[in-house]
C-alpha cells in the first residue's frame, strides 16, 4: 500500500511538473513586461481570498501601529502586487538583467558608482565574504548580480517540496547564479567549505528560524537563523548586505552595503547573537524603507 501510495505521488508531481513547465513556456511568450504585470493582478486580486492573507495583514498592523488602516491595506496590496511579479519574473531572469556598466542608470537594472565599486571590491580583494539578503523585491537579483560582476559565490538556496517544481526553478537558476547549496545538513559544511576556499557565500536570513537566537524585529520577538553570524565568528571575514529595489516600470536598483561591523564579545570573537541582531536591524531598516515590497506573508514572529 505505501508502495503504491508513494508512486501514485511521483506520478502526481510528474504532472504538476509539465503543467509548471507549461505554465513557464506561457510566462516566457508573455514576455518581461506582460508576464509579470498579470501575475501582479493575479495575486492582488486572489491573495486576499488566501489565508495568509490574514497572517500579513496581522503581521502589518503590529509593525506599523502608527499608520491608519488605509496605509497599512496599501501595504498589503503592494506586497501582493510584488509576490505575483517575482512569482512571474522566474522565467524571464536573463531579459530582465540587462545591466550596462557604461550605462547603470539607463536599462532594467541600476545600481549606483558607490555599489558598483563596492561589487569590484569584492571580486578583487582576494578575501571571502558574507552577504546576506532578505526577501525584499525580487530576492533573486543580488545573487545574479554576484556572479554578473564575476565574484565566486555560493548561494544557499530552500528546495521547494515538489521535486518536479524545484528541478524547473534549479534549472532556471543553474545558469543566471554561482554554485547552489541547497538548504539542508549539510549546507553549513558546504558554505563554509566555500569560505575556506575563499568564495562569498550569500543568504536570505529575514524567516523564522525556531531553533535560532531571539532578535527584536519590528519591536517583537522573533526566532532568527545564526548560521552567517557562526561561520563570521569562525572566519573573521566582511559581512555585507545586498537588496533589489523594485522601481517603476519593471526597473531595479541594486543596493549593496560596505562592510557591516560585527558585534564582539570580551574575548575579541564575534558574538553570534548580537551579529544576528545586527543583521536583522539592517534589514528591518530596508522594510520600513520600501514595506511594500516585502514577504509579509510567512509567520515571522511566530
Amino acid at each position: 500500500m505505501l508502495r503504491f501510495k508513494y508512486r501514485l505521488w511521483l506520478f502526481a508531481d510528474r504532472l504538476f511538473g509539465l503543467l509548471i513547465r507549461a505554465v513557464f513556456a506561457l510566462l516566457r511568450l508573455l514576455g518581461p513586461d506582460r508576464g509579470p504585470r498579470i501575475g501582479a493582478w493575479l495575486a492582488r486580486h486572489l491573495g486576499p481570498l488566501t489565508g495568509a492573507n490574514r497572517i500579513a495583514r496581522e503581521n502589518i498592523a503590529a509593525a506599523f501601529p502608527e499608520k491608519t488602516e488605509a496605509e497599512r491595506a496599501a501595504i498589503l496590496t503592494e506586497a501582493w502586487d510584488n509576490l505575483g511579479r517575482v512569482a512571474c519574473e522566474y522565467v524571464h531572469m536573463d531579459r530582465i538583467w540587462d545591466f550596462d556598466l557604461d550605462h547603470p542608470m539607463d536599462g532594467r537594472i541600476t545600481a549606483t558608482p558607490g555599489t558598483i565599486a563596492l561589487y569590484n571590491r569584492l571580486r578583487d580583494d582576494g578575501k571571502p565574504a558574507i552577504v546576506f539578503s532578505a526577501h525584499l523585491a525580487n530576492w533573486e537579483l543580488p545573487a545574479i548580480a554576484a556572479a554578473k560582476h564575476g565574484i565566486d559565490s555560493a548561494v544557499l538556496y530552500r528546495t521547494p517540496n515538489s521535486p518536479a517544481v524545484a528541478k524547473e526553478i534549479l534549472r532556471l537558476r543553474r545558469d543566471s547564479m554561482g554554485t547552489l547549496v541547497a538548504a539542508g545538513m549539510s549546507a553549513p559544511f558546504k558554505l563554509a567549505k566555500a569560505l575556506e576556499r575563499g568564495q562569498h557565500i550569500g543568504m536570505l536570513v529575514d524567516q523564522r528560524f525556531g531553533r535560532g537566537p531571539k532578535v527584536t524585529f519590528f519591536g517583537r520577538t522573533a526566532a532568527a537563523n545564526p548560521l552567517l553570524a557562526q561561520l563570521a565568528r569562525r572566519f573573521d571575514c566582511p559581512v555585507h548586505g545586498a537588496r533589489a529595489i523594485r522601481l517603476p516600470g519593471g526597473r531595479f536598483r541594486l543596493d549593496l552595503t560596505e562592510e557591516i561591523p560585527m558585534p564582539r564579545d570580551a574575548e575579541g570573537q564575534i558574538d553570534v547573537d548580537a551579529a544576528t541582531q545586527a543583521m536583522n536591524s539592517v534589514i528591518e531598516g530596508w522594510v520600513r524603507e520600501y514595506p511594500g515590497q516585502w514577504l509579509w506573508m510567512h509567520r515571522r514572529w511566530r
